[in-house]
């Protein structure tokens, strides 16, 4: 069907509704790895992060703002320069460690806990780039000032990493890269969820990029936002990579966050390769996972499969849902199948024989989804966080004991509602 204004505000007013940001943000359901005997871990965390105000760090591309109360923010606007900071998140009000423990390890709370952004600082701001270059004997080379300044910005960066590093034993990142119709606070909160989820291991940090726009025709301007944000996030995983002490880096991205992520680890596999460096060592990255992937299968199989870019990674999660209404109106929109929305029935025999012969790409098929779009399950869903731990904590394969998952055929796995309880 010819798409039209009609079609189009049909469609995707629906999706910025269901997508859209909500004015409050209580903790999510305890994952069921936690209402076992087990509990929360939160004896494996260090006596520092024990508090019900922890920070998260993050890097941004969006335009600086100044709320009504006189405090910093990011809007919608993009930036050409990065900013790298902190934002404080408060675990509900006057609540103490002890009781958010416990909130952390039951499945069914008498209240909900609620997550505020409390405060945003800005540590560095990088200059504007493109930056400033001259062409000498056919080489491009940025001025120098810019570039020192530049680099100073990076040092900056990687300190504050480091310094955050020296408080815990997991020599980790965990970046999470939100999707479509997200603003900052909306980036900042999800953050805490993960990581307060995953045990609170590493030195947690959310690209945000900017999303947001709003308007009947929001989600092809925020498509476009993310074509921007591209070198930007490439520099972040330069500059995390080349962090010392930094040993692994695990990805989170979530719906047109994955298009974003997936295109800027492309380019900079091909970079180290060109260059003669295996980028597995060069980038760091032990898991990407892809939650809900807004992505195109057949762009997949032609600029990710064919470059070969799964072996750069330690291991690569996919998680699906066959439900997810969202993706179903994007694959409306954008006529191609959603990689959020494969099934195996969707694979060709050369697909399935590349896949054979992958093994640390896997696609895991989401059971009990419940909620009408079915969109941000991957933190919503007691199951895919319960998973997102084993992985990220564990290092665990699909199979393995202690990640339970049930095998279909080839990479492909089904996570019931009750994993890994199951």
């Amino acid at each position: 069907m010819k798409l039209n204004f009609v079609t189009v505000f049909v469609l995707v007013v629906p999706l910025l509704i269901l997508s859209a940001c909500s004015t409050s943000h209580p903790l999510v359901d305890t994952p069921n790895l936690y209402t076992t005997t087990s509990g929360y871990p939160s004896e494996n965390i260090p006596s520092d992060l024990q508090i019900t105000t922890p920070e998260v760090f993050f890097v941004t591309d969006r335009q600086q703002e100044t709320s009504p109360d006189g405090s910093l923010s990011y809007g919608t606007e993009r930036s050409s320069s990065m900013a790298f900071g902190v934002a404080r998140i408060a675990f509900g009000n006057d609540l103490t460690w002890e009781d958010l423990n416990s909130a952390s390890s039951t499945a069914t709370r008498n209240k909900d806990i609620l997550l505020n952004l409390k405060n945003v600082e800005e540590i560095v701001r990088f200059p504007e780039t493109p930056l400033p270059f001259f062409v000498q004997d056919g080489m491009v080379r940025p001025l120098p000032e810019v570039q020192d300044a530049y680099q100073n910005a990076s040092q900056s960066m990687k300190g504050a990493i480091q310094n955050r590093l020296a408080k815990t034993k997991d020599k980790d990142v965990i970046l999470f890269v939100h999707g479509f119709n997200n603003d900052f606070q909306v980036a900042a909160l999800s953050m805490a969820d993960i990581w307060h989820f995953t045990g609170r291991i590493g030195v947690p940090v959310f690209y945000t990029w900017p999303a947001a726009s709003g308007g009947v025709f929001g989600y092809f301007k925020d498509r476009e936002a993310g074509e921007f944000s591209i070198f930007h996030l490439k520099e972040t995983l330069r500059i995390l990579a080349s962090t010392p002490n930094v040993e692994r880096i695990h990805i989170i991205a979530h719906s047109r966050g994955t298009d974003i992520t997936t295109t800027a680890l492309r380019e900079l596999v091909i970079e180290a390769r060109a260059s003669g460096k295996n980028p597995r060592q060069v980038l760091k990255i032990e898991n990407l996972i892809l939650a809900a992937p807004d992505l195109d299968f057949g762009v997949v199989q032609q600029r990710l499969i064919a470059e070969k870019f799964g072996p750069a990674i330690g291991q690569i999660t996919v998680y699906m849902n066959q439900g997810d209404e969202a993706l179903g109106l994007s694959q409306y929109l954008m006529a191609g199948l959603r990689f959020g929305k494969l099934a195996k029935n969707d694979l060709g025999e050369n697909d399935k024989k590349i896949f054979k012969r992958i093994k640390n790409v896997n696609f895991i098929n989401v059971e009990g989804v419940s909620s009408f779009v079915g969109h941000s399950y991957y933190r919503e869903h007691p199951g895919v966080l319960s998973d997102i731990a084993i992985v990220i904590r564990n290092r665990l394969k699909p199979g393995d004991p202690g990640r339970p998952l049930i095998h279909d055929q080839i990479n492909f796995w089904t996570l019931p509602a009750d994993y890994p309880n199951h």
